[in-house]
């Protein structure tokens, strides 16, 4: 397994879609554990892989008190999302520094091909809930600051531009 390197904003690909996945292969497999690995190094409770430049329909997910409890997800979509709302303070590796209070539903139920390959529709609830939604955004294009207001996004991408530079 193999930590991975970061893609940084504002790299094109966190702004584009991903490829779904045909099937989970030992290919899939190994990327998920660059993944995982790579999500624990940082550390941080998801990855999806455009963050890591790999522009596949790839997640990963653990928000276990202890680690080793990492949901693999390959083209994983929302079916059903909570009518309560949560919110909790969100960042990226892609963007480091800086961080915001998103809101997001607090419970999910999310469709993905596992890592035996089957179809599986799982429920995530509280923290699991928001850090796969976080990771579907990244599979869409999306990122944490497209919840903000123009104003508020420009200026967490000032500060984190700032603090690049500074190094």
């Amino acid at each position: 397994m193999t930590v991975r390197p970061f893609v940084h904003y504002p790299d094109k690909r966190l702004r584009t879609p991903a490829a779904p996945v045909a099937e989970v292969t030992e290919t899939v497999r190994m990327i998920w554990d660059d993944m995982v690995e790579t999500m624990d190094a940082m550390p941080g409770v998801g990855l999806a892989a455009p963050q890591i430049g790999i522009m596949l329909r790839l997640a990963v997910v653990d928000c276990s008190d202890r680690r080793g409890q990492a949901v693999r997800m390959a083209n994983p979509e929302v079916l059903h999302a909570s009518v309560q709302m949560r919110r909790h303070e969100e960042a990226s590796p892609n963007l480091p520094g800086v961080s915001a209070v998103v809101e997001r539903p607090r419970a999910v139920t999310v469709r993905f091909l596992n890592e035996t390959g089957a179809v599986e529709d799982r429920d995530f609830v509280g923290l699991w809930a928001t850090s796969v939604q976080h990771q579907i955004d990244h599979l869409n294009g999306r990122m944490f600051i497209d919840h903000m207001s123009p104003v508020r996004r420009r200026m967490l991408v000032a500060r984190a531009d700032k603090l690049r530079k500074r190094g």
